[in-house]
């Protein structure tokens, strides 16, 4: 299963980790949006971010 991942807030004023963890997601600014794989890895960044990214499963 695929995951799209949409970022739906900036990261300006958001700790360093924060921005590491969304740089790593492959999100640089808001409205983008990438696919990933469903995997725990995956899952885990996605919590991190709960706050500023919008996720829906695609096929």
């Amino acid at each position: 299963m695929t995951l799209k991942i949409t970022m739906t807030r900036s990261c300006i004023g958001q700790k360093d980790k924060i921005k590491k963890v969304a740089r790593s997601l492959g999100l640089k600014r808001p409205n983008q949006f990438v696919l990933r794989k469903d995997t725990p890895h995956i899952r885990g960044m996605i919590k991190k971010l709960y706050f500023m990214v919008k996720v829906e499963e695609v096929e």
